[in-house]
């Protein structure tokens, strides 16, 4: 079976203009930024965080700490599942630029960076919530991701990606509650010392059928270790400056949304259990709204069920089964 189906790709700048489009998750860390009275606040002060820590990482032939600065785009994908010009919005990524101030310079960065889902809503939400209502063990349900998966790797392959992207995306998340981190020797001069986790979380696993392998990293100066998802290889295929451009985005956005971990007062040792009940931590005055954005996630996950799952579920059914990656 041969079924193609098409993408359209948007970007929109991330500054402190933005406003969120209609088709946006609003649990996605920057449209939850870019609401409230101090929406404008908001965003001004997150990128100026950011810039802030680009320059502290990239700080070779930068004495004064303010060669470069981050301009950032969020990337809109829709997908075509009939070719019909009906679309539905598949994911929402983050693609980062580098201005070097020095040399007049505009860098490519990295594209991927904050991954914004429906369909990974609706699985997490919704199916796996579903799945394990009244039962007292918690488990997974048959190829639970396995759509999901499909559908980013069919998209990272695809002609559209080719034409808008030079490399292959890397997503940058927090590391999980619910594992241990050890410190190995193995250390990176921009990525830090590099952490293994004690097992597989159940998002290892889901980033796994979307083709990604993952690394944690903790950067110089960082309070905890970051968890990098990508294809290839992590440490040769991108640049100093390209994972510099990542780490100071998403260090920032964790900084925020998780203070416990990302911006506590007590720097991550050689055995590390990340804990959002820590009260030794400090806040960034950048508000946001965790509560709501856990709230909002089921109803996002009903949202992808009603408009996309199931008005489309034996299409999508036959193309998992059949469509050989």
């Amino acid at each position: 079976m041969k079924q193609d189906f098409k993408f359209t790709i948007k970007s929109i700048r991330f500054d402190e203009h933005y406003q969120p489009s209609d088709k946006t998750r609003l649990t996605t860390n920057f449209a939850n930024l870019a609401r409230g009275n101090r929406r404008r606040e908001n965003l001004r002060d997150t990128l100026s965080m950011i810039d802030n820590r680009f320059n502290a990482l990239a700080h070779w032939d930068n004495p004064n700490a303010d060669r470069y600065s981050v301009e950032l785009e969020i990337v809109s994908v829709d997908i075509d599942i009939e070719g019909n010009g009906s679309t539905f919005p598949t994911v929402e990524i983050l693609k980062t630029n580098i201005i070097d101030h020095k040399r007049n310079q505009r860098i490519e960065g990295i594209v991927g960076n904050n991954l914004s889902s429906y369909v990974r809503d609706y699985d997490f939400s919704v199916l796996l919530q579903d799945h394990n209502r009244g039962e007292e063990r918690f488990s997974t349900p048959d190829d639970f991701g396995g759509l999901h998966g499909k559908m980013f790797k069919y998209f990272v392959d695809s002609e559209a990606y080719r034409d808008n992207f030079s490399k292959r995306p890397v997503i940058c998340l927090s590391v999980s509650e619910n594992k241990t981190y050890h410190r190995t020797g193995n250390h990176h001069p921009v990525l830090g010392f590099e952490y293994e986790p004690n097992e597989a979380s159940l998002t290892e696993s889901y980033f796994k059928k979307m083709g990604l392998q993952v690394r944690y990293f903790m950067p110089h100066n960082s309070t905890a270790p970051l968890a990098f998802y990508f294809f290839g290889d992590l440490l040769s295929d991108y640049t100093n400056l390209e994972l510099i451009s990542t780490i100071s985005t998403m260090e920032t956005f964790q900084k925020i949304y998780r203070p416990e971990i990302y911006n506590a007062n007590a720097v991550a040792g050689e055995c590390f259990k990340p804990s959002l009940q820590h009260s030794d931590y400090s806040l960034t005055g950048i508000e946001y709204d965790r509560e709501e954005r856990s709230q909002l996630a089921v109803k996002q996950g009903k949202f992808a069920e009603e408009h996309f799952i199931q008005p489309y579920r034996a299409l999508l059914e036959k193309w998992a089964a059949n469509y050989a990656l």
